[in-house]
């Protein structure tokens, strides 16, 4: 069996009495997406950032193609292929999407962000921060401030600065909020092309975007990891039913 490309073990995290993770174990195969959905309060927001180096676990460990990376900060994390995308939009609102992008893959260079003119400047990574644009459908709107550009540009453009950290992981923490239909159909199918070339962790509390996408389902509620298997399984599970899916059926409507 290959070794997955993201292993995490026995995950432990705490605030004061509240244990946020509770020996959370899985393991996300390269070429997959995987799915972590749960309750509001189950932990994932916190699971994620302790994956990319945000939080520091109480116990346990991460490791990323076969490296532990449990105690190594997020630029660390970022520089071996490690890239995330927030529940709360974090562009910079002032500057236009190819900026944004630029500054990502100068960052992700070794280069400060006080160097913010030589960015715009660099042919190199605005041809860098082009060609992520045009992966996420954004091309057309490179030069447009960010504040101007729709809830779901932003969330596409989020999209286009992970991708050009050139990531061989990328986590995504809930793309589809704030989303109308939509922006969110749009999103389902821009995901569906990008799992062609990056392994994606998603976050997401649209079940009907987390049936149509993924490979691979766990399920966190209070901080425990309840189930994990593919979609059908997950579907049919009675202990995730009873904790989270309830009877509702998920039909898939995004083409």
């Amino acid at each position: 069996m290959a070794e997955p490309l993201l292993c995490v073990k026995d995950l432990m995290r705490r605030f004061g009495g509240i244990v946020a993770t509770d020996r959370v174990s899985l393991d996300v195969a390269r070429g997959e997406l995987h799915a972590i959905i749960g309750p509001n309060g189950a932990g994932k927001t916190t699971l994620i950032s302790q994956l990319t180096g945000q939080l520091t676990p109480d116990a346990g460990s991460v490791s990323l193609a076969g490296r532990d990376i449990t105690r190594l900060p997020a630029w660390r994390r970022s520089a071996l292929g490690l890239a995330r995308s927030f529940q709360v939009t974090s562009l910079l609102l002032d500057f236009t999407a190819a900026d944004n992008v630029a500054l990502a893959a100068q960052a992700h260079d070794g280069h400060s962000f006080r160097f913010l003119g030589d960015a715009r400047r660099e042919n190199g990574l605005r041809n860098k921060a082009l060609a992520a644009l045009q992966r996420v459908g954004l091309a057309e709107r490179a030069d447009v401030v960010v504040s101007r550009l729709s809830h779901g540009e932003q969330r596409e453009l989020e999209l286009a600065v992970a991708l050009a950290t050139r990531p061989q992981l990328l986590l995504l923490d809930e793309p589809m909020a704030g989303l109308g239909v939509t922006e969110s159909a749009r999103m389902v199918n821009l995901l569906r092309e990008l799992r062609k070339e990056v392994t994606i962790v998603l976050v997401e509390h649209d079940m009907e975007a987390v049936f149509a996408l993924a490979d691979h389902i766990s399920v966190l509620v209070y901080g425990r990891v309840i189930a994990s298997g593919a979609p059908s399984d997950i579907r049919q599970n009675e202990e995730v039913k009873r904790a989270y899916l309830g009877d509702q059926h998920v039909v898939v409507r995004h083409a």
